[in-house]
Order: C-alpha cells, then structure tokens, then sequence
C-alpha cells in the first residue's frame, strides 16, 4: 500500500502538469478565438492573480502535511469513512465519491455566497474586473484553507478511493480553470456542453454584477446540480454585450493590486454583499467580438 507521502509525491506531479498543461492551452486559445475584447493589460490582472495562487498554494502546503489523496490512503488504512466501512465494488465507490465531492463543492459554493462572513472572503474571486483563465485561480488565501478542510472532512467521513480523490482535484483544477477562460464556443456546441460540463458563458453569468445572475450557475465541474436546484440560468437577462463582469464596490484598477485584494475580508460592512447593476464600466465592458 502506498504511504500518504508517496501518494502526495505522484499526485502532486500529476495536478502540476494538468494544471500548467491546461493553463498554455486555454491561454493560447483566449488570444486565437477570444469571446470577448478586455481592456485591461494582462500585466496587470495576471501578475496579481497569480500572486495570489503563490500565496494559497504555499499557505495550503504550510497549513495541511498531506494531499486529500494522502488521507483517503489513511482513511483506507484506518478503515475510516463510508466506503472503508462499506465494501462497496470499486467502480460505485469511485463514481459517487466523485459525485458526492461534486455536490459538497457546488453547496459549498452557494454557502459562500449566503453566509455574509464568508462572501467577504469570497468577493475578492468576483471582484475581477474581466473574466479569463486567470479569474478560476484567483481565490482569497482564507477561502483556499477554508475549501481545503471542507474537502478533507468529506475525504474522512466518505472513504474514497485515493484514485478519485486525486482525480476530482485534477478536473476541479482543470474545469475552473475552463469556464472562466475567455474562449469562444459556438452557440450550438455550447449547449451540448452545457449538459455535461460547467461552460464558460454558462459561468460567465455568474459572475455578473447583478445580484440575481451572480446567485446563479455555482457549478464548477458538473452543470446538473444547478439545473436539479433551480439556481440555473441560460444567458442573462441583458445578454451578454451588455452584461458588465464584477462587483460594483471594486471597480478601480488599483483593486486588482494584490495588496487590496487580499485586504477585501477587512473593508466596511457597506461592501459586505454586491448590489444589483447594470450598464458598463470604462474598465470592463463585456463585449461580444
């Protein structure tokens, strides 16, 4: 059986090259068949967003010894968790911890956006001024450790194979990574998309400034949790030319400084949640090509 840190060694050479893999790919495809024009230079959004995926990868390696595939090895060892209590074939133990670790992220999500305290944490991913592949990386370090022990608590009370565990996280990576990036999609092969995966306008959407499109579309990998719930949404109410990206409180470029975000949890109380808007902003204006 392998240990927790020989899992962690393989696993995190198999998340670093999907990860960077899917990153070149999706980046060369944004400036080949771009959706939308964006305004502000890449210089300045990508330096900072990226600045923030150092910090929460380094603050997650410090705060947590193992990979949730590492601990689904212990679980497995120590007999922890419903499929190592349950001697469930593999293939049902494999499909439903995924879907299960799915679902836990897409409730997550909306717990995020519902709870007051932990929307401070997550506004600074919303706070984005345009929408590419650089907007699935940027997430608060708070809200990185919060996710990550949300996980790993699913990984002990379920038991799953390390195998899904591991690959939840590779397309979890991959996916968000996808529907923010700021690729063209035609309208037919988008809707087809849409009944398997999380695509970029389907997500788009969610990150409108109006309050009753960025309460819509939480999915990240799978679409169907959305359409079981009721929280999805097919376009937004004023297309997406005039959909403007972001939050109405944040819309300086010396917001995306990485300083300010990572302050955003601390603002007032009057920036707690985003208000219902509309139009465009000389900043970033969702425009169709």
């Amino acid at each position: 059986m392998a240990e927790p840190a020989e899992i962690s060694s393989y696993g995190d050479a198999a998340r670093f090259g999907a990860f960077f893999g899917m990153l070149a790919i999706l980046a060369i495809a944004e400036i080949i068949v771009p959706r939308h024009r964006n305004e502000i230079p890449r210089l300045i959004r990508w330096t900072n967003n990226f600045g923030v995926v150092i910090i929460d990868a380094l603050l997650v390696r410090l705060a947590f010894p193992f990979a949730a595939a590492g601990l689904a090895i212990m679980a497995q060892d120590g007999g922890w968790g419903l499929f190592n209590i349950w001697a469930a074939p593999f293939w049902i133990a494999f499909l439903a911890s995924f879907l299960i670790l799915d679902f836990a992220i897409y409730i997550q999500h909306v717990v995020f956006h519902a709870v007051p305290g932990l929307w401070r944490l997550h506004r600074m991913h919303h706070a984005d001024l345009e929408f590419d592949v650089s907007t699935g990386l940027r997430f608060h370090p708070g809200e990185i450790l919060i996710s990550f022990a949300f996980k790993l608590a699913i990984v002990l009370a379920l038991g799953p194979p390390a195998a899904t565990v591991l690959l939840f996280e590779i397309a979890l990576n991959a996916t968000s990574m996808f529907n923010h990036s700021n690729i063209r999609i035609p309208a037919r092969i988008d809707r087809a998309l849409r009944w398997l995966v999380v695509t970029p306008d389907m997500h788009r959407i969610h990150h409108s400034v109006d309050s009753a499109e960025n309460n819509a579309n939480f999915g990240f990998n799978l679409p169907w949790w959305d359409r079981l719930l009721g929280t999805y949404l097919a376009k937004p109410k004023g297309g997406y030319r005039k959909m403007k990206i972001g939050l109405n409180e944040f819309r300086s470029r010396r917001d995306l400084w990485l300083d300010r975000m990572l302050i955003q949890p601390f603002r007032s109380d009057s920036e707690a949640r985003p208000r219902s808007g509309n139009g465009k902003s000389s900043e970033s204006a969702a425009r169709e090509d």
